[in-house]
């Protein structure tokens, strides 16, 4: 091989060399550039699960609700959990075997739900955990004034405004289309030892009309103590949308349905409370928006129950939101509240649809605990928003232009049926001051039997009537 001949092979060795290592970099982009994609695999069964780039531990909300079944231990679920990429959120004490978690990998929360509930000789049940919205209605600002009409009534200045409680035809109403609270007033008007739980948006506690009736943690109830989420001094009650032991009012929803149940009668301001006397909790898992999410619904009512246990004497919980998610496991929340005594009174919802025919929850999930409530206006006709369900919802409250507490120590008239709810709430907290002892299916039984007749709800509702506290009360 002449000289000429070796440089012309030399050249083509190193024009190859060179090209080899540009290729070589081009692969090494391209697989830099591209997502990293992962696919985990539950080692006992073999399902894969979709998966993408981790996000950390700050940046984690638990995607899904699984139920495990008994029997499966904690090492077993933590196991299976990790396999998974997945981490316990929360273990919520109140459901057997029933655990937020949270997906690292970021996947779609119905793709994880589908993947545990696959593992059906572990898991009972698994499922996203939805949003619940509130439904805000719509506020009206109420101006002050003073009450001049003479009668024996409270001297609260918007009382003549409270047509739920007291119709006299004012502002065209029809008379006698209340739930007869004056009448009622002259067996009982409640009293400190009964605690009704609002879980809702928090509530306003330093709101002047209701700061003497919030409920205060006594010194020999111990703080909570949550083993997942720590220990909180829950002097007022509790935040589940934060994990916080401050459920303070960001919205005024929770506040407006507070003020029904309780505000502080005869005191010279604002309004009447259905209860003059009763202990209201805060119990926020609902955010300024109004928006919230099943597993801090069911992080409350958990919270509402270990109190009982501890000592408090909390028998009504009053829920004014819905959706039309079926959740297992807030049923089953719901159920074991009903378990430890406790009456779980929901709103029936606002979409003006028959409620056995389109299930709104939790209203319509048929608990011993569990009392539906529809919307009545001035005139005792079904309001025009409300739902209504001759199989679902049980009864009917005023739930129409209602004048109640609002934030910055203000009032407002507010409409739905979230108002109508805390009616049935506060006749039932009533009932109890008057025999502490009821168990929670007759109390059930009794607010649904105390009702009076209305054409206008005869095959819309169980009872077919709108409630009266006073006949709830008659032995």
């Amino acid at each position: 091989m002449n000289r000429n001949n070796i440089w012309i092979h030399l050249g083509i060795v190193l024009i190859l060399v060179t090209l080899a290592a540009v290729l070589g970099q081009i692969d090494r982009l391209r697989t830099g550039l591209r997502p990293a994609m992962s696919e985990t695999r539950d080692l006992k069964r073999g399902i894969p699960k979709p998966a993408t780039m981790k996000r950390t531990r700050s940046e984690s909300e638990p995607e899904v609700l699984v139920r495990f079944r008994p029997g499966v231990t904690r090492a077993q679920i933590e196991r299976i959990v990790a396999r998974n990429n997945d981490r316990i959120e929360d273990r919520l004490e109140l459901v057997r075997g029933l655990k937020a978690i949270d997906d690292l990998d970021n996947a779609d929360p119905r793709t994880i739900a589908d993947h545990y509930a696959a593992m059906t000789d572990v898991v009972e049940y698994a499922e996203p955990n939805y949003t619940i919205e509130v439904g805000l209605p719509e506020f009206k600002p109420v101006a002050e004034r003073s009450d001049d009409s003479g009668l024996e009534l409270p001297n609260d200045p918007h009382f003549s405004e409270q047509w739920g409680l007291s119709n006299d035809g004012q502002s065209g109403g029809k008379q006698g289309a209340d739930i007869a609270a004056r009448k009622a007033w002259e067996t009982s008007k409640g009293s400190s030892d009964v605690v009704v739980a609002v879980l809702d948006t928090g509530v306003d506690y330093t709101h002047p009309d209701l700061i003497s009736n919030i409920w205060i943690r006594p010194d020999n109830i111990p703080q909570y103590s949550d083993p997942e989420l720590g220990t909180f001094n829950d002097r007022h009650g509790f935040n589940a949308q934060d994990n916080l032991s401050d459920p303070m009012d960001d919205n005024g929803h929770g506040t407006h349905c507070a003020g029904i149940i309780g505000a502080e009668a005869d005191n010279d301001i604002g309004i009447a409370g259905v209860n003059w006397n009763v202990k209201i909790m805060p119990l926020k898992f609902l955010g300024r928006g109004g928006f919230g999410t099943t597993k801090d619904a069911i992080e409350a009512i958990n919270y509402a129950v270990d109190r009982k246990q501890k000592g408090v004497n909390i028998r009504v919980i009053s829920a004014s939101w819905g959706s039309v998610q079926r959740s297992k496991a807030l049923e089953d929340a719901i159920r074991a509240a009903g378990e430890h005594g406790i009456l779980f009174v929901a709103a029936a919802g606002n979409s003006s649809t028959d409620n056995d025919r389109r299930p709104h929850y939790p209203s319509n999930y048929d608990l011993p605990n569990v009392i539906s409530v529809a919307a009545l206006d001035r005139s005792d006709l079904l309001a025009s928003f409300s739902n209504y369900g001759a199989k679902t919802v049980h009864v009917a409250a005023p739930g129409k232009e209602i004048v109640s507490t609002w934030l910055n120590e203000s009032y407002r008239e507010a409409s739905g049926t979230s108002m109508a709810t805390p009616h049935v709430a506060g006749i039932a907290a009533l009932i109890l001051a008057n025999e502490p002892d009821i168990a929670v299916e007759e109390l059930r039984a009794r607010l649904i039997k105390a009702v009076d007749p209305l054409e206008a709800l005869s095959g819309r509702t169980v009872s077919g009537g709108r409630i009266n506290a006073a006949m709830a009360l008659a032995p």
